[in-house]
């Protein structure tokens, strides 16, 4: 059984090779403004790499924000169930998932791979990986060194604004007023992992969480969130490819 998960993201698209329920090869590429053409890019990408012939493939399974535009998927998979799968396949312990993308934040609460509850936050950036970019930018730091950062503060600025817009105009009031940009950075940081944890708390998830999504690999948003929910996270050493990883599982369990 040859099966390829792709997650059509806004900022970045995944595909995952799964062959027998096994994880082969995946990849990422960035979606720009052609959802489908990122869509077919990366699926040739996985094929190649494994070097598999795409007529042997038995499906082809979407995920994502763009999910609905890659045409020549034979199925659309929520990214709820997504994540679960491909996260349960990583750690079959979890109970819950917070994943942060570039457009928004999902917390999921499962139990022995099944998804029990969850909680979206898709009407704003705020705290998402956009959010980041754009406050990266304000402060003149690549979005990559933003969380080392924000961990060497030592005095964390007060941010008020979770709006993307004003939080930006927030962040230039701070520079201006002569706020160190790690303190700048943290404060920023610390209002996500504190807006996070506030969802986090409302779907009632304690133990055996995993992180994952694009804002995963940051980690002072991990250390943070760590910090304001009083336990360690698990992260995988990928933690884009788990939507991804799940849509192809999918595809597995149905087969």
């Amino acid at each position: 059984m040859i099966s390829v998960g792709i997650d059509s993201g806004s900022a970045t698209t995944k595909a995952v090779l799964v062959i027998d329920g096994q994880m082969i090869t995946r990849n990422i590429r960035p979606t720009g403004f052609d959802f489908l053409s990122a869509a077919k890019s990366v699926c040739e990408d996985v094929l190649s790499n494994a070097g598999i012939d795409k007529k042997d493939v038995n499906g082809i399974y979407a995920t994502g924000y763009g999910r609905n535009s890659i045409k020549f998927a034979d199925r659309a998979v929520s990214e709820i169930t997504a994540h679960t799968m491909g996260v349960y396949y990583l750690y079959p312990a979890v109970n819950g998932i917070i994943d942060i993308g570039g457009q928004d934040s999902k917390i999921i609460s499962v139990n022995s791979g099944r998804v029990t509850d969850f909680l979206m936050n898709d009407k704003c950036a705020a705290g998402t990986g956009k959010f980041l970019e754009y406050t990266a930018k304000a402060l003149e730091v690549p979005i990559e060194e933003l969380g080392n950062l924000a961990l060497a503060s030592k005095e964390p600025a007060s941010i008020t604004s979770m709006c993307t817009v004003f939080a930006e105009s927030e962040v230039i009031s701070l520079r201006a007023r002569g706020f160190k940009k790690e303190d700048i950075a943290a404060g920023l940081i610390e209002s996500i992992a504190r807006r996070v944890a506030v969802m986090v708390r409302q779907v009632g998830l304690k133990q055996n969480v995993a992180f994952v999504g694009g804002v995963a690999k940051n980690a002072g948003i991990k250390a943070f969130l760590e910090k304001e929910l009083g336990i360690s996270l698990y992260v995988p050493p990928e933690p884009q490819i788990t939507g991804a990883l799940g849509a192809a599982l999918y595809g597995v369990s149905k087969s």
